[in-house]
């Protein structure tokens, strides 16, 4: 079993900055690719950042300049610091993993979101 959990949501001014955490856990052998996705309400749920595991990273163009997306591999923890935000930055925000469990199998690993609400 692997499991992702996001921290880091909670209610910003718009300008305003919030740093987002996913920390992987369980019988992990290796990451691959480790990305954040959000979903509006009413909105399908979209890629805003990736990151492999050599520290390639790319984003959604509506984010680039404000977003950074990193990573601790030592620790199996992905970051999303976001700043300059925006009211249409509010969303739930998601964390996924390409992962090569213990025992050789390749999973897509989801966390259970993390609200980000951006006041006016």
């Amino acid at each position: 079993q692997v499991q992702l959990v996001e921290s880091g949501g909670g209610l910003v001014q718009a300008g305003g900055s919030l740093r987002l955490s996913c920390a992987a856990s369980g019988s992990i052998f290796s990451i691959n690719a480790m990305g954040w996705y959000r979903q509006a309400p009413g909105k399908q749920r979209e890629l805003v950042a990736r990151i492999t595991s050599d520290g390639s990273t790319n984003y959604a163009d509506s984010v680039k300049g404000r977003f950074t997306i990193g990573r601790d591999n030592a620790k199996n923890t992905a970051y999303l610091q976001m700043n300059s935000l925006k009211p249409e930055d509010t969303a739930v925000y998601y964390c996924d993993a390409f992962v090569v469990a213990t025992i050789g199998s390749h999973l897509q690993v989801w966390g259970q979101g993390t609200l980000v609400t951006v006041s006016s």
